[in-house]
Formats: C-alpha cells, sequence, structure tokens
C-alpha cells in the first residue's frame, strides 16, 4: 500500500470509529421545567451535560474532527492543538484519544481546575497562556512546531456543523417538541462561545420557515452584544475586565458569530448568571454551569414578558453542562466573596420574580 493509500485508509477508520460513537451515544433529554411559567407558557431545558464529555461542546468536537478529516487535514500522526476555556478541549481530548492522537489543550490560567482534570483524564495536554487574547496565536505557534493542526473552534464552528439537518442540536430539538402541546417555541435562547450554536440554530429556523425567534444571553463582559448593536464594534478596550462565565463570551467578534441570525441579545451580569445558576440548580436538584445560568436569566426575562403580554407559547434553552465541574468557583461562596461578585441581592430577586 502507498502512504496515500495507507492514510486514506485510516481516515475513513477514523470517520467509521467517530460515527460508531455517535450511535453508541444517543441524543440528549429535553426536559420540561415549570420555572417562572404560566399555565400555557412551558419552559424546556436540553440537557446537552448528558453526553460522554458532559457538555454541549461534545457535538462541536465531533463536528470539528469530521471535518478536519474529511478535509484531510487529519492523519495517523497528526498532533491536535486547540484554544478553549475547557470544554471544548475536554471534548476534543476524548475524540484525540479515540483515533490515538496526541492532543494539546492551549487554555488560560483562569479555567476552572476540575476541567483540566478531565482534560488530562481524556489524554490531553495542557499549554496555560497568562493573557487569555494568546490562546489564538500561541495555538497556531504549536500546530506549526508540532507539524500539527490547530482546530481553530472560534473559525470553524459554524461551518462545521451541517445546519440544515443531520442531527444538528436544532433538528433534535424541534423532534423532540413534536408531540407537545406547543411544538414550535416562541423562543430559542443559547449563549455564543464561538457562535456556532447560535448559528446553526438560527439558520435551521430559517430553513425550516420557522416563526421562533433566536435570543443569544451574553455575559456583561462580552463583545457580542456589542457588537449586535453596533456591527463597527468588534473588540473589547483591552482593560476590560472579563467575565467570570466561562464558556461564552469573549473579548473580540469570533468568525462563527453570525449576528444577522440572532432576533436579541440579553446582556447578563456574572451576578445574575450565577444567582440563575444557584436557583435552577436548587430546582433541578442538581448543578449546572454559569452559561446555563445565564441562559435561564434569559428565558425569565423573556417569559416574563410574555406574560405580561398575554402570550402563550414554550421558550427553550440549553443546559449546557454539569455544575460539579464549578464546585471551586460558582458554587464557593468563598471564591464569589474573594471575586466581588455580589449575587445574592440578584438571587433573592429571583426567586422573588419566579415564586420560588
Amino acid at each position: 500500500m502507498t502512504n496515500d493509500t495507507q492514510r486514506r485508509a485510516w481516515n475513513n477508520r477514523a470517520v467509521h470509529l467517530i460515527d460508531a460513537d455517535y450511535n453508541r451515544t444517543s441524543d440528549t433529554h429535553l426536559i420540561l421545567h415549570r420555572f417562572l411559567a404560566g399555565p400555557e407558557i412551558r419552559l424546556y431545558l436540553k440537557d446537552e451535560s448528558s453526553h460522554p464529555t458532559g457538555s454541549l461542546k461534545h457535538r462541536l468536537a465531533r463536528s470539528l474532527f469530521l471535518y478536519g478529516l474529511c478535509n484531510d487535514w487529519i492523519g495517523p500522526d497528526t498532533t491536535i492543538v486547540e484554544a478553549s476555556s475547557g470544554s471544548t478541549a475536554v471534548s476534543e481530548a476524548y475524540f484525540a484519544r479515540m483515533l490515538g492522537l496526541r492532543f494539546i489543550a492551549v487554555v488560560p490560567r483562569s479555567v476552572a481546575a476540575a476541567k483540566i482534570d478531565l482534560i488530562r483524564f481524556q489524554g490531553g495536554e495542557i499549554h496555560y497562556v497568562d493573557n487569555p487574547a494568546d490562546v489564538y496565536d500561541e495555538s497556531a505557534r504549536l500546530a506549526r512546531e508540532t507539524g500539527g493542526h490547530y482546530m481553530d473552534q472560534f473559525t470553524y464552528a459554524e461551518r462545521a456543523t451541517d445546519w440544515r439537518g443531520n442531527n444538528n442540536i436544532a433538528e433534535s430539538i424541534f423532534s423532540q417538541l413534536e408531540a407537545e402541546p406547543q411544538p414550535i417555541p416562541e423562543w430559542i435562547v443559547c449563549g455564543a462561545g464561538t457562535g456556532g450554536t447560535s448559528a446553526t440554530i438560527g439558520r435551521f429556523i430559517r430553513y425550516q420557515e420557522l416563526h421562533t425567534r433566536l435570543c443569544v444571553a451574553d455575559p456583561e463582559a462580552s463583545i457580542f452584544h456589542r457588537h449586535y448593536a453596533d456591527r463597527s464594534v468588534t473588540s473589547l478596550p483591552a482593560n476590560t475586565h472579563p467575565s467570570c462565565i466561562e464558556g461564552i463570551g469573549r473579548p473580540r467578534v469570533e468568525p462563527s458569530f453570525i449576528p444577522s441570525i440572532v432576533d436579541r441579545m440579553i446582556s447578563v451580569s456574572d451576578a445574575q448568571s450565577v444567582a440563575a445558576t444557584r436557583l435552577i440548580s436548587e430546582r433541578l436538584g442538581r448543578r449546572v454551569g454559569g452559561s446555563t445560568g445565564t441562559n435561564i436569566w434569559a428565558c425569565v426575562q423573556l417569559i416574563s414578558e410574555m406574560i405580561e403580554d398575554k402570550v402563550d407559547g414554550s421558550v427553550v434553552t440549553l443546559i449546557c453542562d454539569n455544575g460539579d465541574r464549578y464546585m471551586d468557583t460558582y458554587f464557593s461562596d468563598d471564591w464569589l466573596a474573594t471575586t466581588g461578585i455580589d449575587w445574592r441581592p440578584e438571587y433573592e430577586r429571583l426567586r422573588e420574580l419566579t415564586g420560588s
């Protein structure tokens, strides 16, 4: 066999392994939860934490690997490098180990320790940067030095996923809603880290000619909602204090963020995100991550408006990852106090608003 033939055979085998893994893991659950919901308003939570690697990013990692393999960017000896705030790296390390490939995660030092442990558990290596803005250039440098492939989730997230179907997250949501009283939701709420999830959902809604609107919940210290309001704004000032909510919000507009298919953006403070994270975790009887709290805060605002306007309908959002990853951050009163996040007033406000 020639080298080209051997590489093609390995590539085919790699695609088969990833597809087989997908077939073994059933779709994530859609949970009906009465959270500030009137009798004709229903809130559904798409539980992405039940993926094998525990987060929404499992879908993205699978798509990025298939995209890289089908473009012949990844071969049997390729080192995979990724810039990540943690969850994407956990999922990519999982798929790299499945294919027998070396994986290096380039992460800010502020990433939750539990995520670092999970990356290492999946066989990944850690490369820290002190300045979060350096993850891009450092990832590209490492890929060049190792002769590897920089996955670059921030560029390829929106194009690696088939937004027309193929069981993407949008198709899954609408399929699971088919037998529900309000199968076409008024709103779907998600965050934006790469922008890939919002791009997939927004495009699918338009492709299916649905009336559903897409809302992106964004941390206050993020560029996305600023860019949405004014397209000329593409990056944050260097002295902007970053959000503590991992996985969503960015200091620059990422190539995969498509603002034109977003119907609304809601800016959420870190205190509001943490308050909603704590409250929804109590209501569900299990912990969820901070980006889920950001989503929930936006949902409460939208549902409150629906109640006020006497609009019936359903709202769907995502449980992005498992809150056990954040025991030393969002669920640590000491850490929150040290960080200066005064979440309790927002928590009480939310409890009063939801009748908890």
